[in-house]
């Protein structure tokens, strides 16, 4: 449906997940006045310029696109004013300065990848996944000078499958919230919804703090259910990863998929067991865990059939 009077807006985001949103609002006959991504980079052994996911679905719709180095650079902020947006949204961006999310006169909200006030931070899905959950969901909130703390408008749950990763729950949360976004948008231009302070809940807050290297590191004093969701919550990527020593030789393998063995017992956590020629199962602090995909360190991602192919007496090596 095409808007009689046009609402025009400023959008802000940057990886995959904020693309969706994007088309949903174009679609949905918003006057973007202009798509706000991080600046092109280079990387790689070429240092080939990369463009951002956003810019990429920017330039596909012909919208004006902008690159700011700095969000309190003077001239960005007066262009952003030229603009004369009614209201900026902002999904998957950095924090911003409280110069630009006061601009705009119908205000600024962000989308989120989790149920506030629940994994507050950097990766609300990776976190969830991590530590369990069943449920997770959206949420559209207005910003304000904290991190994910304003006042929210819309929220809608979302059920976490026993199958689901990282990368799955990313694309239903992605679907979930292009249509949430352009929900909440309709009712601030239409006056219709008000917005509800974040309430203190009886139950702890779990944040979602930025994943590093730690994170995926597996420690296989722990139970094969935590290992087993740590995998989940970090695949396809970064990955969870962990040594295998076999003799004095030290291989580092990124592990995707895996598969909790319904049995109490356990050998020496990190042990490992070769049930047949196209599967083994490791030891973990409590239980078995069996380890369908994996990816050692300078080849390519396989099934574990195929890297037992390549392991002469795996059951000699460990996992460290």
């Amino acid at each position: 449906m095409k808007f009689k009077i046009m609402r025009r807006i400023i959008y802000m985001g940057t990886p995959g997940f904020a693309t969706e949103p994007l088309r949903a609002l174009f679609d949905a006959g918003y006057d973007i006045a202009a798509v706000i991504t991080a600046p092109d980079k280079p990387s790689g052994r070429g240092l080939q310029v990369n463009v951002s996911d956003v810019k990429k679905c920017a330039l596909e719709l012909g919208l004006n696109i902008l690159q700011p180095t700095s969000l309190k650079e003077p001239g960005f902020l007066n262009q952003l004013k030229s603009l004369k947006a009614d209201l900026f949204i902002v999904v998957a961006f950095r924090m911003l300065p409280k110069e630009v999310w006061s601009i705009p006169s119908l205000g600024c909200f962000n989308l989120h990848a989790s149920l506030l006030p629940q994994y507050r931070g950097a990766a609300p899905i990776n976190h969830s996944l991590i530590n369990g959950e069943t449920i997770t969901g959206v949420t559209t909130f207005f910003i304000d000078s904290k991190i994910d703390t304003g006042d929210i408008l819309f929220q809608e749950s979302c059920v976490i499958e026993e199958k689901d990763n990282a990368g799955t729950l990313h694309d239903k949360l992605m679907n979930i919230g292009a249509k949430l976004v352009v929900k909440t948008a309709n009712a601030i231009f239409e006056k219709s919804l008000s917005s509800v302070p974040q309430s203190d809940t009886d139950e702890p807050l779990k944040t979602a703090p930025k994943l590093s290297r730690e994170t995926g590191k597996i420690s296989w004093k722990k139970s094969n259910i935590d290992i087993h969701n740590q995998v989940r919550g970090l695949s396809p990527y970064p990955a969870a990863y962990t040594e295998m020593i076999c003799g004095d030789k030290i291989i580092q393998i990124k592990i995707f998929e895996t598969e909790i063995v319904t049995n109490s017992s356990s050998g020496p956590h990190g042990s490992i067991i070769k049930e047949s020629k196209h599967s083994f199962i490791v030891s973990c602090g409590q239980g078995y865990l069996r380890i369908l995909d994996l990816q050692p360190a300078g080849k390519r991602r396989m099934k574990a059939s195929e890297f037992l192919a390549g392991i002469r007496e795996p059951e000699n090596c460990s996992m460290k």
